[in-house]
């Protein structure tokens, strides 16, 4: 039997519009680390419509605002994991916003790019 998706039903809603919501990952890599996620289930990003892209960008400027209010964060990552080779755990597309503060890291450089460490430092 197939588990129910974690991300259709949006529990702990923060933000949201007519496609997509936000909120707060259940297991964040920093304070404020929140989920933008569209209300149609969907595993794929490049599989969702422009108005859903608009409306989850639409979002993470808003939740942007709110972490910025709330946690003071000094920068951000942004990331979309699309199929398990790229790390997808969960079906249903969702983009990280993730806020970063001073020290929360040894070395920054390279942002997302440490996805694979080996590239992170160039």
């Amino acid at each position: 039997m197939n588990e129910p998706c974690p991300f259709c039903q949006p529990d702990g809603q923060l933000l949201g519009n007519d496609l997509a919501y936000v909120r707060f990952d259940k297991n964040p890599v920093t304070p404020g680390h929140c989920l933008i996620i569209p209300f149609r289930h969907v595993a794929d990003f490049f599989a969702t419509t422009t108005e859903e892209r608009q409306a989850m960008f639409a979002l993470a400027d808003a939740a942007k605002r709110m972490i910025d209010s709330d946690f003071g964060a000094s920068g951000y990552n942004l990331g979309i994991n699309v199929g398990g080779v790229a790390g997808q755990t969960v079906p249903h597309v969702h983009l990280h916003l993730i806020p970063r503060y001073p020290g929360d890291v040894d070395n920054p450089r390279g942002g997302v790019r440490g996805v694979i460490p080996a590239k992170q430092n160039y």
